[in-house]
């Protein structure tokens, strides 16, 4: 604590009565000036005493009484007292025991042509002490001297008392000093207080400048154009650019000429608040009154402020009218400009930018690089992003983690596996990896169903120092449980457990979810049970992988029931997503008015029902033929301003479809397509279906032409759709082309298929294409079904081949395949009627 009020054995009213000439620091008529120094006029004490001094005594045998006795006798005259002081006191004393020091003081300051040996002679005196005199002792031995000798208290001291300080860097007593000036109503001049302020907020007292401000303020101080910069300076160190604007608005009401320095701390402000307007009229009003041009910095400020408000046009003018003002653009400038760019992405306009900077300047840093290379692997050019990362390597610049992860992520997500692999290696190796980067790699590794690398990657991580945490197991066991191999998945969570690290609720949920799609309900609840005993609060997300894995496993009611518990003990905090588990598993096990009701019960607790709601009631509704309620549904949705998305418009549509009404699925065809949605393969394929089960095999074909122009890769079941109703109509021509079509795209023939292959060669009596298509079923591991036996059995039958009939017969026996009664009328009683023909609707 410092001593700020030692001195009060001196009562103020006392300290006030000699004080004189105490006007602030703007009002003296002359400032001290540095070049005023003793050391001018110090001569050798033999000089001083042939020249001024009378008295045959040397200078030691001179005592306090006779110097004081001099030095008022020549107060009038205080260079001569001074020459007369530097002669008598010839050695160092301890000033604290020297009153003729103080009687010179008060002589000193009190003319204008002495104030700097007053100055000077204060400093020596502040640094000479040891320890450092005390501000209240210092205005002790002042004011007492004054009291003693008939001097009148000049306030011009306190001030050289507070610059001694500040020459010697003793903040704290400077402060002490100014809160000394503060009682006794003395304004310190503003210079030595913007000493004292920057000090303090160089050691990050900045608290303590601004409460110091204040008690001057109340005073009377109002400081100079240089105290509202350090002022301002320090609002914006502390991230308080409102305050700083405060401060300049006040110093421009009174009447304060802002300076380039000011302007430019003011203009600073602006942008970090992002108050772009004021920012922009400080800029055209430093140009109009022609204080300055604008700097470097300051132009910067705004630019990069516009750049975060997303106004590219105005931060590329502002660039502009910086290089028109001569002043060269900056990297940091350059760089936001660049980003700017790339948010808005406009990569071209990035490259430019950057191009530029090559060219011309400034060298693009590790910033500019790093920026490229984040918004060319989220945009997903691969290429450009690596080319850019070589070139940081080429330049000698470090990549950052950041810069190595962007990259791998990028890769990885691209289908750049071998680049990815191998930057990650060479940062493993390298030691940059971080577990950031590891997980990334740990979670590619798992959505692939690599475990095994996976499991190697956690051991490397642990062999290389870099600890894995629960993101990282919960990565290995969602991997484990989409393959539903629970046990290694505990085990996972045992070594978890093992190596001291706590589970999430994440954690849980993941191994539940994975035991529901096992169908094991038993030792999901075992889970919520450990769960709960570790002390691991049950949160929301928990209690839906409950709800949702009963409605998975045909438990629904169980789901529903458990939910009513929840809302009633108000542990659970019901949303849409709830009921819609619900709805969709009653309508999964086919109990579509179970599902109407939960649907109502949801609207009636307040719950609005989303596009997932209204999309899984329409396609209940459509496949259990209720297609009014499904377009009430429909009406409802968009009366409540909820658009259907594609899965909604392909449930109504392919109720339409099943209903044979293909001018209402028209209809809806052409009105998702107005709303600017992309049908998808399974949407065409109810529409070609549709057109089959009509015989209007034309609307098909062009629908299937459709697709390939879009660039939608048609599955197996388009082409099964396509060949059943060719064959149909007869037309094996273009049904072979189609099939051919299906193999050259990759697509393997499935038993379906081959049935509704064989089902129309044999109506068109193709007896060796039905062999064939046989054959092939075979060699490619397809077990043909019975029908396809009776086919091939009838085909024999009838071109007088009765050994391979009954051998076939025989062969459908060894593959544990059971002739039914068309295969018995062929073979015993020689019918070889018409069989009925299968389609792909009732396969």
């Amino acid at each position: 604590m410092r001593f700020l009020l030692a001195f009060r054995k001196i009562p103020a009213p006392l300290l006030l009565r000699f004080l004189r000439n105490n006007k602030p620091f703007c009002s003296q008529s002359r400032f001290p000036k540095q070049s005023e120094s003793p050391s001018q006029f110090y001569g050798s004490s033999s000089q001083i005493t042939s020249e001024l001094h009378p008295l045959t005594a040397k200078p030691e045998q001179e005592d306090d009484a006779n110097v004081i006795d001099v030095l008022l006798n020549r107060r009038g005259n205080p260079i001569s007292a001074l020459k007369f002081y530097i002669w008598a006191r010839p050695r160092p004393r301890s000033f604290e025991d020297d009153d003729a020091f103080w009687v010179l003081i008060h002589i000193l300051v009190a003319s204008p042509k002495t104030y700097g040996r007053a100055n000077e002679l204060l400093i020596r005196y502040v640094a000479s002490s040891n320890p450092t005199a005390m501000p209240s002792v210092m205005v002790s031995k002042f004011v007492d001297s004054a009291k003693s000798f008939g001097f009148q208290v000049n306030s011009r001291a306190f001030n050289y008392f507070l610059n001694a300080y500040i020459k010697e860097r003793k903040t704290d007593f400077a402060v002490d000093c100014i809160n000394l000036m503060i009682e006794l109503g003395v304004i310190p001049f503003a210079r030595y207080v913007n000493s004292t302020l920057t000090a303090l907020i160089r050691r990050n007292s900045i608290s303590e400048a601004h409460e110091l401000y204040s008690k001057l303020l109340a005073i009377g101080f109002a400081g100079d154009i240089v105290t509202t910069h350090v002022l301002m300076r320090a609002r914006l160190r502390e991230g308080k650019p409102e305050k700083a604007l405060e401060l300049f608005s006040r110093a421009i009401e009174r009447g304060v000429e802002p300076d380039a320095l000011l302007y430019s701390i003011a203009v600073q402000a602006c942008c970090k608040t992002l108050n772009l307007v004021m920012a922009f009229e400080l800029l055209r009003e430093m140009k109009e009154r022609k204080v300055c041009v604008p700097s470097q910095e300051t132009y910067t400020s705004v630019i990069v402020a516009s750049v975060k408000q997303g106004n590219m046009e105005e931060a590329v003018r502002l660039k502009d009218e910086m290089v028109i003002d001569g002043i060269p653009m900056n990297v940091i400038a350059a760089t936001s400009l660049i980003k700017g760019h790339c948010e808005n992405n406009d990569l071209g306009s990035a490259l430019d930018m950057f191009r530029k900077m090559e060219a011309e300047g400034p060298s693009p840093n590790r910033v500019t690089l790093a920026v490229l290379i984040e918004w060319f692997s989220k945009n997903g050019e691969m290429g450009k992003a690596v080319e850019f990362y070589e070139k940081m390597e080429r330049l000698g610049v470090t990549p950052s983690v950041f810069d190595v992860h962007s990259i791998i992520r990028g890769c990885l997500r691209d289908g750049k596996t071998e680049a990815a692999v191998k930057l990650f290696d060479e940062s493993f190796d390298s030691g940059l990896a971080n577990i950031f980067i590891c997980n990334s790699v740990l979670s590619w590794l798992c959505k692939q169903e690599k475990i095994d690398e996976a499991t190697e990657l956690l051991s490397k991580m642990e062999s290389r120092g870099i600890e894995p945490n629960v993101v990282s197991y919960n990565n290995v066991m969602f991997a484990l449980c989409r393959r539903k191999n629970m046990d290694l998945a505990r085990t996972v969570s045992s070594n978890m457990l093992g190596k001291g690290i706590k589970p999430s609720n994440h954690t849980y949920s993941i191994l539940i979810d994975g035991y529901f799609k096992n169908h094991d309900e038993e030792n999901a609840w075992k889970v919520y049970e450990q769960m709960t005993c570790s002390g691991i609060e049950v949160n929301e997300v928990t209690y839906q992988t409950f709800i949702n894995g009963l409605c998975k496993v045909g438990k629904t009611f169980k789901a529903r029931d458990m939910l009513a518990n929840l809302m009633k003990e108000k542990r659970f905090c019901v949303s849409c997503m709830s009921y819609n588990s619900i709805i969709d598993g009653f309508i999964k096990e086919g109990d579509v008015d179970s599902a109407v009701e939960a649907y109502r019960e949801m609207c009636g607790n307040g719950i609005s029902p989303n596009v997932v709601t209204y999309t899984s009631m329409m396609d209940g509704l459509c496949k259990n033929n209720r297609m009014d309620q499904a377009l009430e549904m429909r009406n409802e949705m968009e009366n409540k301003g909820i658009k259907l998305d594609i899965t909604a418009y392909g449930a109504l549509i392919d109720g339409c479809c099943k209903k044979r009404d293909m001018e209402s699925a028209s209809a809806l065809f052409s009105q998702l397509l107005e709303e600017g949605l992309t049908p998808n393969v399974a949407v065409y394929n109810s529409m070609i279906s549709g057109y089959r089960n009509l015989g209007n095999m034309g609307a098909a074909l062009v629908l299937h032409e459709k697709m390939l122009r879009v660039g939608l890769r048609c599955n197996l079941l388009t082409y099964t759709t396509l060949i059943d109703g060719l064959l149909k109509e007869g037309n094996f021509i273009l049904a072979s082309n189609l099939y051919t079509e299906m193999q050259a795209a990759g697509i393997v023939a499935d038993e379906v298929m081959c049935t509704v292959t064989v089902n129309g060669l044999s109506k068109n009596v193709l007896f060796v294409e039905v062999v064939e298509m046989f054959e092939e079923m075979k060699k490619k591991d397809v077990t043909p079904n019975v029908f396809i036996y009776n086919a091939v059995i009838a085909g024999h039958f009838k071109e007088g081949n009765l050994d391979e009939a009954f051998g076939l017969h025989d062969e459908m026996l060894d593959k544990g395949l059971v002739p039914d009664g068309v295969t018995f009328d062929i073979l015993v009683n020689g019918k070889v009627g018409k069989s009925q023909p299968i389609g792909v609707a009732s396969l």
